[in-house]
């Protein structure tokens, strides 16, 4: 099973260009240049990763993240050319995983997401392994 990633950026030609840039690392793509579309894809396609830009006409960064961490969990890296300290802690605040600044190198952006997967993996993993062992000890003991 392949790696979904949604990229959410108001400008055609960076999504296009992610897109073609993660496809040839494995990666399923979906790709929105308006954020409330990019929310209610969050919403339906259950990504495994998003690509959040900050700057977009109609819903801002800072709100589709916002409204994605009202629902999911789904890990969220910011993208984006402002490179200000203050903007970096603000995403971060509002829920986002990690951010990077454009231009980001292709390897350094895949590692990051693959990264992102890890981390996801590992604690569904130990939730998993958390529940298991719930149920094993609530079940009735046979001789």
């Amino acid at each position: 099973m392949s790696t979904k990633i949604l990229v959410i950026d108001d400008d055609a030609a960076i999504t296009e260009l992610m897109s073609m840039l993660l496809r040839t690392h494995g990666f399923e793509v979906l790709t929105t240049n308006f954020g409330a579309e990019g929310i209610h894809l969050a919403e339906e396609k259950t990504p495994d990763v998003i690509l959040l830009d900050l700057m977009m006409p109609d819903k801002d960064g800072w709100q589709v993240c916002k409204a994605i961490r009202a629902f999911s969990n789904i890990p969220i890296l910011i993208l984006s050319a402002i490179n200000d300290p203050s903007i970096v802690a603000s995403v971060l605040d509002a829920g986002a995983d990690d951010f990077l600044v454009k231009p980001v190198p292709s390897g350094v952006l895949v590692a990051h997401i693959r990264k992102m997967v890890r981390q996801t993996d590992s604690v569904n993993n130990l939730k998993l392994k958390q529940t298991g062992s719930l149920i094993s000890h609530t079940e009735p003991l046979r001789p």
